[in-house]
């Protein structure tokens, strides 16, 4: 892997994590076009360091508060909603782990994230909700959304915010809460990939190339959510799903030739 790899493969991480079009689905593309398949955990530890790094400035406030007020209502709706994202992953963990190796279901996902957030625009302006009318019914049901972006090319940030969005969370608040909610959900991740690492095999990767990709997505990442944000407040989440429609359609017709 060379630098600018390294840099795109970084970039990716950084839009696609916030951006509703899946991180994961696009990296396994990224790592396919470069021929990377087998070049992963390691940086992809690193990658997802540079997004955590990037929302926990954006949310450093919230943070403190958190910490100074840990049964306060942001802190157990954060933690209704990771629960069911944790019971999902350890109980299904081998199978998605089948899936993303294999990426045969790519395109098909791609497409039911793209139905999704086609749904939830129809929807986002008729929920009045705030953060403290968030319940633990609403958290749960984000976080079980949540929990099935564990699938390669299920949106985390989209899934989570159209599920806040169907249960009328306003739409501002759904993409906060959907924010701040993925910083357990990466920080996890982080730490099952640590995990596999210690007991694995670390691949070579130079440090110069960890540094570039690690600042290419913490930079990305950092923007993206000013960006979605915006978005939220005056567009559409339309345009993503004509973008991964799109890219769903032609993933499967690369299975379809034999080409992917």
């Amino acid at each position: 892997m060379d630098w600018i790899q390294a840099m795109i493969l970084g970039i990716i991480q950084g839009l696609t994590e916030f951006l509703p079009i899946s991180s994961t689905g696009h990296l396994y593309l990224g790592r396919n076009l470069f021929g990377l398949n087998e070049a992963g955990l390691f940086l992809d530890t690193m990658l997802h360091l540079g997004t955590l790094i990037a929302v926990c400035l954006i949310y450093r406030e919230e943070i403190v508060t958190v910490i100074k007020n840990p049964f306060g209502h942001l802190s157990l709706v954060v933690i209704a909603g990771t629960l069911p994202t944790v019971v999902i992953a350890l109980l299904f963990e081998d199978f998605f782990e089948k899936l993303s190796e294999t990426g045969a279901t790519l395109g098909w996902e791609f497409l039911v994230t793209g139905a999704i957030l086609w749904f939830a625009d129809s929807v986002k302006n008729l929920g009045n909700k705030k953060l403290d009318d968030i319940t633990f019914t609403d958290a749960l049901l984000i976080g079980t959304f949540q929990g099935a972006a564990i699938l390669p090319a299920i949106s985390r940030s989209g899934i989570t915010i159209a599920a806040a969005l169907f249960r009328g969370i306003d739409k501002s608040t759904a993409a906060y809460f959907s924010f701040f909610l993925s910083i357990p959900a990466i920080a996890g991740a982080i730490f099952f990939q640590s995990t596999k690492l210690v007991s694995g095999t670390i691949e070579s990767v130079s440090v110069e190339m960890l540094i570039i990709a690690t600042l290419a997505s913490g930079i990305c990442g950092y923007i993206a959510v000013k960006w979605m944000i915006s978005i939220l407040k005056r567009g559409s989440l339309k345009i993503f799903s004509y973008y991964v429609w799109a890219v769903g359609v032609v993933i499967l017709l690369g299975q379809f030739t034999g080409r992917f």
